[in-house]
């Protein structure tokens, strides 16, 4: 392997084994066996088990932040039709379900790291979630009209909405489809955004 596909592997490995069984849990040897390398390998692309664990929550956090970019991406580029705001709204739901889909349990690395204790930890888990927020504030501020700090309570309502409903849906995936709680969190959201939606907001008629 090349050098970006062994730290990508071991990643992967690690990102696995921190969901399922913890980060006190598993060892630097237990990643280490996993991924059939020696430990001095292993110790050349993280020094230690907590920068592995850190790399991990960067890459949870950054995937998550393009799933959010892409779905307040239709406003900000427009023109908006009637319709779209819920639609934007679907989108955000849609985009955590979509992220937990893929991630699974190690989603709960970001959502409920079992190390947020350790200020480096909430720091990084943090900072994935304020971005998140603050790119949906932004959006909510330009069709609403509110003030940029009402506009991050709503995000932030908004993101602990959608974030919640995904964790929820990981859990009983057999009972819900996806689809189904994407409807039914939007109907819930929207209802509240739209009441918001300044007068004065310009929409295309479709």
């Amino acid at each position: 392997m090349t050098r970006v596909e062994r730290r990508a592997q071991l990643l992967a490995i690690a990102r696995d084994l921190f969901a399922g069984e913890g980060f006190h849990h598993v060892s630097m040897d237990d990643i280490a066996d996993r991924a059939e390398v020696s430990k001095p390998v292993l110790y050349r692309h993280f020094p230690s088990k907590l920068d592995l664990y850190l790399a991990v929550v960067d890459a949870q956090g950054a995937d998550l932040l393009a799933a959010v970019e892409r779905a307040v991406a239709p406003i900000e580029a427009g023109p908006v039709v009637r319709g779209a705001g819920r639609d934007v709204v679907a989108a955000i739901v849609q985009a955590y379900l979509a992220f937990v889909g893929v991630a699974g349990e190690s989603s709960t690395l970001l959502f409920e790291s079992d190390v947020t204790h350790d200020a480096q930890v909430r720091g990084r888990v943090d900072h994935a979630n304020a971005e998140a927020t603050r790119r949906i504030a932004e959006v909510l501020v330009q069709v609403t009209g509110r003030t940029p700090a009402d506009g991050d309570v709503l995000a932030a309502a908004l993101v602990a909405t959608a974030q919640g409903a995904a964790t929820f849906w990981l859990r009983h995936r057999d009972e819900q489809g996806a689809d189904r709680v994407v409807d039914l969190v939007s109907d819930l959201a929207w209802r509240g955004v739209a009441g918001l939606v300044r007068p004065d907001f310009a929409y295309e008629d479709a």
